[in-house]
């Protein structure tokens, strides 16, 4: 999922509407998130966002190798790879890097490089929302943080938000891991050489209204794939709207036809 985020954020009734299509679905924690391994260091937000980490404790190399990680421990040598925001980038890193585990290959809402489909200022004044300091803080930051990040065209699911965000903190609060996590996406450069190389079905999912990663970041990833399909929504923002599962899934499942059809 995306930078800060858990394995929560992916809706239990979205991963059910996959199982009903077909799949078995694997969720996971980023490193620096939830239950996963955390780090050390707590760099400045302003820096990460106006200029490339000179430093980081690792990157977004790291954060694929354990996309792979955890598909060997599941034991699944393939498996059809999607990615949201953060997500996205590591979901196409691990097709660069470990082409033969990626069946097809989906980014949601991301970018190649963080010099394309940067925020608009409102996103970036979510983004430095001072963290939550308890439970109940940590839900209502979830949903300041939406509201100003979000679908416009579609409503702000408060409660669900309210309620992730409380799970979410007691899963592993960790503010300084989400930096962490912006310091790899800024240490790790430009994918679209590597993106180049990628030979497998791949779809690329964004909305026209995302304030956080812009389109040109959807546009740009369908761009240096090879055959990839562009789906651009409108007044999608960055999430995940509920009256879009459908479509969502039903694009999911028509792309890994095309695998099967190539096999």
């Amino acid at each position: 999922m995306g930078l800060g985020m858990q394995l929560l954020s992916w809706p239990d009734e979205f991963c059910a509407m996959l199982v009903d299509r077909g799949f078995s679905v694997v969720r996971f924690d980023n490193r620096d998130a939830g239950q996963s391994t955390h780090f050390t260091g707590n760099p400045g937000l302003l820096p990460l966002l106006t200029r490339p980490a000179a430093v980081a404790p690792y990157r977004l190399t790291d954060m694929a190798d354990d996309a792979a990680a955890v598909l060997d421990a599941v034991g699944w040598p393939t498996a059809h790879v999607a990615g949201a925001s953060l997500g996205g980038m590591i979901s196409q890193t691990l097709a660069i890097r470990h082409p033969g585990r990626v069946r097809t290959l989906t980014s949601i809402m991301s970018t190649p490089s963080p010099r394309i489909g940067r925020p608009r200022p409102g996103a970036l004044a979510a983004l430095g929302i001072p963290p939550a300091a308890s439970r109940d803080a940590a839900g209502e930051r979830m949903v300041r943080v939406f509201r100003a990040i979000g679908s416009p065209r579609y409503p702000v699911e408060e409660q669900w938000l309210r309620d992730v965000g409380r799970r979410a903190y007691d899963r592993g609060h960790d503010p300084a891991g989400a930096r962490r996590q912006l310091a790899a996406i800024r240490a790790s450069g430009d994918r679209r050489p590597g993106l180049a190389g990628v030979r497998v079905p791949t779809l690329v999912l964004h909305g026209d209204a995302d304030p956080l990663v812009r389109v040109s970041g959807g546009r740009a990833t369908a761009a240096a794939v090879p055959g990839a399909r562009l789906v651009v929504y409108p007044g999608m923002g960055h999430d995940l709207p509920r009256p879009l599962w459908p479509e969502f899934v039903g694009e999911l499942g028509a792309l890994t036809g095309v695998a099967r059809r190539a096999a």
